[in-house]
């Protein structure tokens, strides 16, 4: 059984900077889990480490669609296990990192045979959704309620897809469990948990911090460079509000306000989602707290056959890394 680990939590507890550690500790590279980290020129809004900060370590999915493209949950799981294949096969460890909770379940269960993407279809029903917002939510309880029941009803997204497959399939959309798991893989899933009123805070710091650091500017660029705003990714916090604000349509302060809320929300329901895997070890606190760093890195690998990095480093590799650390 080969390595693999997996670090979640909600967005802001610093999966980042423990993945980073992680990678550096145990000789390992960084595989992108973050659906809206795939998309290049989207990077202020979605904390992406910059390639300055990221020691030298291989990142994988990062950057790698236009805002017109788009993957979907297989597609991902089918583009990450290949470079996980090739990490493994390098002898190094899969770090897989982000808070897309249904990417990674894709990703190490798999997902049943689903039928392509109907492009006509999903403009029909793209079209219907942007006159009656809410609708396409409803058409699917009255088709599918348990599928309904286990999509949010602002994720438009995936209740395009559940009700696209249950229009072209003519049948409920197959459980998650009819999928097939990754393989040959022992792994480790870390979960951070900070403290949600620190959480609350360091949110609000960030997303403030985003804005006055050129979120407006890189979506003014993106716009500039041939984007409609339209696209899938402008979807996410702080994009949506950004265009929205460049567009007249509310004043900086209220996009900040607006994003500073969603985000919370949005990290509450991350945390519900991986609560709900019973696989996942808690660590207390942020990703980049030193007392966190140790726990993870303490977490026992040995068996699985992980060589500590410092094991095997040559006498000028150490100087070095004691000099950046």
């Amino acid at each position: 059984m080969k390595p693999l680990v997996a670090v979640v939590g909600p967005t802001g507890s610093g999966k980042s900077a423990l993945a980073l550690c992680l990678a550096q500790k145990f000789g390992g590279e960084i595989v992108n889990c973050d659906s809206l980290q795939l998309y290049r020129g989207f990077d202020i809004g979605t904390a992406k480490t910059p390639a300055r900060e990221r020691r030298g370590i291989p990142h994988h999915l990062f950057d790698v669609l236009t805002a017109e493209e788009s993957y979907s949950a297989g597609e991902y799981a089918r583009a990450a296990r290949k470079c996980i294949e090739e990490i493994s096969a390098r002898g190094r460890l899969p770090v897989v990192v982000g808070g897309t909770g249904f990417y990674l379940r894709a990703l190490l269960e798999g997902l049943p045979a689903l039928p392509g993407r109907d492009e006509g279809l999903r403009e029909r029903l793209a079209a219907r959704e942007r006159v009656r917002p809410g609708s396409l939510h409803r058409i699917l309880g009255r088709l599918d309620a348990g599928a309904a029941a286990r999509i949010h009803e602002r994720d438009t997204q995936k209740t395009m897809r559940a009700l696209e497959v249950r229009m072209l399939t003519q049948r409920a959309l197959p459980p998650v469990e009819a999928g097939r798991g990754i393989e040959g893989y022992a792994v480790v899933k870390l979960g951070l948990d900070p403290d949600r009123g620190a959480l609350r805070q360091r949110l609000e710091a960030r997303t403030r911090a985003m804005f006055a650091q050129g979120l407006m500017e890189e979506v003014r660029g993106l716009l500039a460079g041939g984007a409609t705003g339209d696209e899938k990714p402008f979807e996410a916090l702080g994009y949506k509000q950004a265009v929205l604000c460049l567009r007249g349509g509310i004043a900086l302060e209220e996009a900040v306000e607006s994003t500073v809320i969603e985000t919370r929300q949005y990290a509450k329901r991350q945390r519900t989602w991986f609560r709900r895997d019973a696989e996942v070890r808690w660590l207390g606190g942020f990703g980049d707290e030193t007392e966190v760093i140790a726990q993870a890195c303490a977490v026992n690998l040995g068996p699985l056959g992980v060589v500590r990095r410092s094991e095997v480093m040559t006498g000028s590799e150490t100087e070095q890394e004691s000099e950046r650390q």
